[in-house]
């Protein structure tokens, strides 16, 4: 998809342009808001799956301002559309299966971000590698922000309720209540469950795990969460 030049950079990562245009901004607002490190300087940051979109690029100009030094892990069809700089690394990869390329920041990253791609990890990486070896690479006092997780849990719960149907039927252009079955379990999706185990497995290995709302104002509120990790 990054390769196709008949898609929007926001269709390159995967969502429709009426998801994420005009919301950048606020996204970012918030990213920072959560990874209070970002405010430093001279912080050393790792953005996992960053793709190509506005989001890493407003990332990459506000490291230049603070000095911070950026490791970029994606694709090389992704990380040919990102600028390139000073203080910025790009790493092609599959990540966490790029232990050779990252063993070397072991203990030193003061940020972490992964921001919607758990979803793609949960059903395509080993997951709890994934969170295992970013709790490696995070320095004491270091901050892991795991954003955008779309939580079909959640998900139930809104559209079971009258605003979550008034939505539905807005947005589909129809009368028709969705079906909720809060008994079922959706193979290859996250729930509760799984994000309760991130913040579980992460306290487990001495750090501290935050299960966090996005602000009203994000385009997928109602139906996705953040889980915020900080090494002590």
């Amino acid at each position: 998809m990054a390769g196709d030049p008949a898609l929007s950079a926001h269709e390159k990562v995967g969502f429709p342009d009426s998801y994420r245009e005009g919301y950048e901004e606020a996204i970012f607002n918030d990213i920072v808001g959560k990874l209070s490190n970002l405010q430093g300087r001279s912080k050393t940051i790792l953005d996992i799956g960053p793709g190509c979109s506005g989001l890493p690029k407003r990332l990459i100009a506000h490291s230049a301002t603070r000095e911070h030094a950026l490791v970029l892990v994606d694709s090389p069809e992704m990380l040919a559309h990102l600028p390139d700089g000073a203080g910025v690394t790009k790493v092609p990869g599959f990540y966490p299966d790029c232990e050779e390329s990252l063993d070397a920041w072991k203990g030193k990253f003061d940020v972490i971000l992964c921001y919607s791609v758990l979803h793609y990890i949960f059903v395509e990486a080993g997951f709890w590698k994934f969170l295992d070896y970013s709790l490696e690479l995070l320095a004491d006092g270091g901050q892991m922000l795991i954003g955008d997780i779309p939580n079909v849990s959640k998900r139930k719960r809104f559209f079971s309720s009258a605003a979550g149907i008034r939505f539905h039927q807005a947005f589909m252009g129809t009368t028709d209540v969705p079906q909720v079955d809060f008994r079922s379990v959706e193979t290859s999706r996250i729930d509760d469950a799984v994000i309760l185990g991130v913040i579980m497995r992460a306290r487990a290995q001495g750090c501290d795990g935050y299960w966090l709302p996005q602000p009203p104002a994000l385009p997928m509120a109602n139906r996705r969460e953040d889980v915020l990790i900080v090494k002590p």
